[in-house]
């Protein structure tokens, strides 16, 4: 989830770039021309979209759409679903978005949804009445589509989402390094442990049983078996050395 909406927070910033540089570069340009014929181009909700719908043509599985109740733009009239989570933010001015996960024909969608408010009162100079909005625009869109907007009103939502597959495809390809790294350190240190077993504690154990077995065969040429240091290999290695030497003893005091 947590990397699902880190995607959706970059999608959203692209978008809120796009909008920005439309309304801070893009307007003033043509402020003299729009004046005398609406441009959608100078909309900062027509540049987002059409900048995502480019977008799309390299991932198409991520989806972005200004929708709003009351659209200028008969393309961005909210859907069913999408009508609901409009309402809901209008119904709570204090919620930031809404964060849900929509089932579709393609799978389930990791949706986040973000309130379209009208901050400021130059927007309404075209969202008021027909009458104040430019000729062109009505005669472009007509007199009933986006008018009648109120200052701090919701009138749509920034909706993004991103398919849950994504995440899955991610955590599975994620379990099976982190499954495939645990078994190589596991071999690698079983056999790290085998040849430490074998040199530490096997052999010298299977030389010692060499020794003993030599000597209880009366072997008394065998050179003792010494194994330097302070652990119990070495400490049964001296146990076994004063065995033999008191063992020899013996012997010679019998031969005796």
């Amino acid at each position: 989830m947590e990397q699902l909406q880190s995607q959706i927070d970059l999608l959203r910033a692209q978008a809120l770039s796009v909008r920005r540089y439309t309304s801070e570069e893009i307007q003033p340009l043509l402020a003299d021309q729009s004046s005398l014929q609406f441009l959608p181009q100078t909309i900062p909700s027509f540049s987002a979209q059409t900048a995502f719908r480019n977008f799309r043509d390299f991932y198409p599985q991520f989806f972005y759409k200004e929708a709003a109740l009351n659209p200028t733009n008969p393309a961005d009239l909210a859907k069913d679903w999408e009508r609901d989570i409009i309402n809901r933010l209008r119904a709570d001015p204090q919620l930031d978005k809404d964060v849900s996960i929509r089932t579709t024909d393609t799978g389930a969608h990791y949706t986040v949804t973000y309130p379209l408010v009208i901050k400021s009162a130059s927007c309404l100079e075209c969202h008021s009445t027909p009458e104040k909005a430019p000729p062109s625009m009505v005669a472009l869109y007509g007199p009933k589509n986006g008018f009648g907007w109120k200052l701090n009103e919701t009138i749509g939502a920034q909706i993004i989402s991103v398919p849950m597959s994504v995440a899955e495809s991610r955590i599975w390809r994620n379990l099976a390094l982190f499954v495939g790294a645990s078994a190589i350190v596991f071999l690698f240190l079983m056999a790290l442990l085998n040849v430490m077993l074998n040199r530490y504690v096997i052999s010298p154990v299977m030389r010692m049983a060499k020794t003993a077995e030599a000597v209880s065969m009366g072997d008394a040429s065998v050179p003792e078996f010494e194994y330097a240091g302070s652990d119990e290999i070495a400490s049964l290695s001296r146990s076994f050395n004063r065995m033999r030497r008191s063992l020899d003893s013996a012997m010679s005091m019998l031969d005796k």
